[in-house]
């Protein structure tokens, strides 16, 4: 084969071949590229998830420059350059292959990230278990990019021999300088060193239901610096990563999402107990908030003018909880007012006159 190309090299002028070897490379690495993208499109199927549908997503673009310059790689041998010539232009070819696989690779990070998501999904409710690897495979996906990127710059630097020796020599002053770094970063050394405590021993995940600051929200993303709260009215509330750490909050998903309610009504002293228990027992059960693990009525606290009643309900989530809160504390107020209006509030004044004739001191107007 060698041979083959060697005699066609001397019909054809050098300019002329080495044009002809670099776009035959080009057009062969193109259909090539073609045929796999075809068999790809072929072999995806139309239901929720397709691992070919999701290499053409990511990886589809990458081939388009990955595949060609590998062909071309493979046919560089057979340009006819002079030595100089051919070294600078298998350089050229040699780095940007490698600045393709490295993009190739970090895409390739997301089709294994569709297939986690589509096998861990969190859409259902108890999902313990998928809040923790998807906040375990967020930074498994930034520490992989980060290894990769640094992975290649390195493998491009090293392919040039002038910096191979520039690096030897500053390797003498790389303790003072690493010493000089550590204290500039150290701030930003701390935050990353607190996302990776967060991301392995988890006081927090994705999409749990944290109370921080007064503020009700769910961890919308994690990253190696700063933690992303979705407050509920949409407001987005950005803390430091290393305050989940040094600081306390709330996590009302930690084990669970289950959680329990309450809802208070301050009634006068007549107000009937037992009808109160029947028709809260009432509104949970027409209710499909209610998760059917506590209901429970009692008197918790009595004032002169009032008694505090507390009912005790249950539900699945915080959101589910908060709705059913509002809708007891609705219907019962709306049952009271309709069947025991006299044991809403009341205060009594009793007024006593002790003198006979009226005086200007007991009138009461």
């Amino acid at each position: 084969m060698k041979r083959f190309f060697e005699g066609w090299t001397g019909l054809i002028q050098p300019w002329l071949w080495n044009i002809i070897i670099i776009v035959a490379a080009i057009l062969l690495g193109l259909l090539i590229k073609t045929i796999i993208k075809l068999l790809l499109r072929l072999s995806k199927n139309t239901g929720e998830y397709s691992l070919y549908r999701s290499l053409l997503v990511h990886v589809g673009q990458p081939m388009n420059h990955l595949i060609p310059l590998v062909v071309i790689n493979i046919m560089l041998p057979l340009v006819d350059l002079g030595h100089d010539y051919y070294n600078i232009m298998a350089q050229c070819f040699y780095i940007a292959l490698i600045i393709s696989f490295s993009i190739t690779l970090i895409r390739s990070i997301r089709v294994f990230e569709d297939f986690v998501y589509h096998t861990y999904d969190l859409n259902k409710p108890d999902n313990f278990k998928e809040r923790k690897i998807r906040t375990q495979l967020k930074f498994i996906r930034k520490v992989t990019i980060g290894l990769i990127v640094f992975i290649t710059i390195a493998v491009i630097l090293l392919s040039f021999d002038s910096v191979r020796k520039i690096g030897a020599g500053l390797l003498t002053g790389v303790g003072i300088s690493s010493i000089l770094v550590g204290l500039a970063a150290q701030k930003s050394l701390s935050n990353l060193l607190a996302g990776f405590q967060i991301a392995f021993t988890q006081p927090i995940r994705i999409d749990d239901v944290l109370l921080v600051e007064g503020e009700w929200g769910r961890v919308e993303d994690i990253t190696f610096t700063y933690v992303v709260l979705k407050i509920w009215d949409e407001r987005r509330l950005i803390l430091p990563i290393n305050y989940f750490i040094e600081k306390p909050f709330q996590n009302w998903s930690r084990i669970s999402t289950e959680i329990l309610g309450t809802v208070f009504l301050y009634l006068d002293y007549s107000v009937p107990i037992e009808a109160l228990r029947a028709e809260f027992t009432r509104l949970l059960e027409q209710s499909e908030l209610w998760d059917g693990r506590k209901n429970t009525v009692q008197v918790t606290n009595s004032t002169d003018k009032a008694v505090e009643i507390r009912f005790l309900l249950s539900s699945d989530n915080s959101s589910h909880a908060f709705d059913l809160r509002c809708y007891v504390r609705e219907n019962l107020i709306k049952f009271i007012r309709e069947q025991y209006p006299n044991s809403l509030p009341i205060n009594r004044v009793s007024i006593e006159n002790k003198v006979n004739t009226p005086t200007s001191e007991n009138l009461i107007i």
